[in-house]
This record gives structure tokens, sequence and C-alpha cells, in this order.
């Protein structure tokens, strides 16, 4: 699987709490939380984002507490993928489970460079930048995880 799309840029330690702020948590509406997505932290953000779109930030991605709207709203708002010098464990492992698919790479990105992700060989190319990276790939079950939209979907299509 490939994606490619232009960077929205962050820096270290982006918590779950600017992602989507707690005020918001009473609602499961994918599209609400998608309306409020780094609000606090960026209020341009859900103005600025496209479809396929990538977040770039720095360490610790996602540290906070371990609310699964986070990953959630993020999705929902239509980006593409995660990429980050690290994530925090929990947001990691809740954005797999909600089929968002996440890259730890430490990759020089910038604000609107244009980025290809390739899941299957683990290369981020910066195409702005004429810059390419290495990271280690998804294993191919939690390939399937995510081309299912979710842990959830995957069961179900298992199940069949």
């Amino acid at each position: 699987m490939k994606l490619t799309g232009k960077a929205i840029v962050y820096g270290d330690n982006v918590d779950t709490d600017v992602i989507i702020p707690a005020r918001y948590l009473n609602t499961q509406d994918h599209g609400e939380l998608a309306s409020h997505c780094m609000e606090d932290l960026d209020p341009t953000f859900v103005k600025r984002v496209r479809p396929g779109d990538i977040i770039a930030g720095g360490s610790n991605f996602g540290c906070g507490s371990s609310r699964e709207h986070a990953p959630i709203a993020i999705k929902a708002a239509g980006v593409g993928a995660v990429v980050a010098k690290s994530f925090a464990r929990i947001f990691y492992r809740n954005a797999i489970n909600i089929g968002l698919p996440i890259v730890e790479c430490d990759a020089d990105i910038r604000e609107g460079d244009e980025v290809e992700i390739d899941f299957d060989s683990g290369r981020l190319r910066n195409i702005t930048r004429g810059t390419e990276w290495g990271f280690a790939p998804f294993p191919e079950f939690l390939q399937k995880i995510i081309a299912a939209g979710g842990l959830l979907a995957s069961i179900r299509e298992r199940k069949g």
C-alpha cells in the first residue's frame, strides 16, 4: 500500500488533549470529533486538512490519556497517516485498532512537503525535498487490520 499527501507538521509531545480536547469526549460521532481535531493546538487544522494529508510529528506523538477518540478524530478528519519520530504506545495501539496508519521515522518533513509512504517496502520519500528514509514496515497481520479499516472490521472479515 502506498500513500501520497501533503504534510501538516507539529512538534514533540502532541498529546491526546490537544488532538481532541476533553470537552468533546461526550460524543462518539466521528464527524463531530473530526470537526474539533487539533483545535486547541492549531485552530486552522480542520480548514486546511485535505483527504490523504499526512500529519508529521516529533517525539512522543499521542502522549497523554488513552482515549481512542484521538486517532478516530485524526482519521475522520481525512488524514491518511501520521509520521512521527516516536509514538506513545497506547496511541500507537489505538491507531492500529481503528485503522489509522502510523509510521515511526525520524524524517525531515516540513509544512506543505509532499510525502509518499510505501507501507509494504518501509520507505518514506519526501518528494518535495528529494530525500528518502527507511522504517520498519508493518507485519502482514497489521497491514490486514489497517486495510480492513481497523481491528473489529478485520475480525468481521475473517469470520466472513
